[in-house]
């Protein structure tokens, strides 16, 4: 098709707007990229949350019998029908009153059903019918430059979407209870105060983070909390309100293992743990782990990365001598460590 440019004298040349033809669907005046991302907010849309705050202060104004309260807030989004709500710790920390605002305008006041400052997870409940639940993900299938897209309420504007890709995975972060959480996922969608909490999505609207934190000042560098360290503590927040786990003392992320490495020390898995820091004088410190070791086995299970880790990390191994296998260098070594309790 050829299109005719007119220049005329002291005006500007014009070329005709394209104009969908009759029959023509919305659909194809957008690219693959605009398709993937509506379609995405289409599915998750209706789950997303607005979680608002009354946080209540620790000191007592001069003249006043009651302590003033704060107002935060943040996103989250539903996943269960029955009305349970996944969102950050760090938004409903030191709440006085929840409530949540569902994309339809209907609001409802929330309880804190269990939270967890270590993973800078939480989850609440509201009494509503007619909810939509997010579908949830795998967050161990996500690669390096895979499309994923953030819904929440930045400052407030309920209902923002924003996209980009995930720039790196297997990223540590210290939350705000000091605790440095691992594998964590690195997005450049942009997020803002109050995407908290919100989920992070692929393009076919399944959940793999929940958006967590954002570099002040910096461009693109955002954070999400993956969808299976999610999966693998609510059920303790559900039953338990709190997930009360052992620990040994180290910062980690996942990293794939050398072919040559698995061939030769004959390892189940092509994945470990790599030990990037150890806790002065916790429990790992004393069993000679060292920062670079690369962590394979636990308690005689195999670990290919950090959830398998936290998950044998339970109450129940609190005070016992477990055994722990290591590649250092060249070398597989086998140490014995204590993991202590952490209230």
């Amino acid at each position: 098709m050829s299109v005719l440019v007119r220049f005329d004298a002291g005006a500007r040349a014009s070329v005709p707007a394209t104009q969908p033809t009759e029959g023509s669907s919305g659909d194809d005046l957008l690219d693959a990229y605009s398709r993937a991302v509506v379609r995405a907010v289409d599915e998750v849309g209706p789950a997303v949350v607005k979680v608002e705050v009354a946080k209540k202060s620790r000191g007592r104004p001069q003249g006043r019998g009651r302590p003033e309260s704060e107002q935060g807030g943040g996103s989250g989004f539903v996943f269960t029908p029955d009305g349970f709500v996944l969102t950050n710790s760090h938004v409903v920390e030191q709440a006085g009153a929840v409530s949540v605002t569902l994309p339809d305008g209907r609001r409802f006041g929330a309880d804190v059903a269990g939270d967890d400052p270590e993973t800078d997870l939480a989850v609440l409940k509201i009494t509503a019918p007619d909810l939509v639940a997010a579908r949830l993900g795998d967050s161990s299938r996500l690669r390096a430059g895979q499309l994923v897209i953030a819904v929440g309420n930045p400052y407030g504007l309920q209902h923002t979407v924003t996209a980009g890709v995930v720039s790196a995975l297997g990223r540590s972060l210290r939350a705000r209870s000091g605790r440095l959480m691992d594998n964590i996922i690195q997005t450049d969608a942009a997020l803002n105060p109050g995407n908290s909490g919100g989920p992070l999505v692929t393009s076919t609207g399944d959940v793999v983070g929940v958006n967590t934190a954002m570099i002040m000042g910096g461009q693109g560098l955002s954070f999400a909390v993956p969808i299976n360290t999610a999966q693998l503590i609510i059920p303790a927040l559900l039953r338990d309100g709190r997930v009360r786990r052992s620990y040994v003392g180290i910062g980690v992320q996942d990293v794939p293992l050398l072919r040559r490495v698995v061939c030769f020390f004959r390892l189940p898995s092509e994945s470990g743990v790599l030990v990037v820091s150890v806790e002065a004088g916790g429990p790992a410190s004393r069993a000679g782990l060292r920062e670079g070791d690369i962590i394979v086995e636990f308690a005689g299970q195999t670990v290919s990365g950090a959830d398998d880790l936290h998950r044998l990390l339970t109450e129940e191994r609190i005070g016992l001598r477990l055994p722990m296998s290591v590649i250092r260098g060249t070398e597989r070594l086998s140490l014995t460590v204590e993991p202590r309790g952490r209230d």
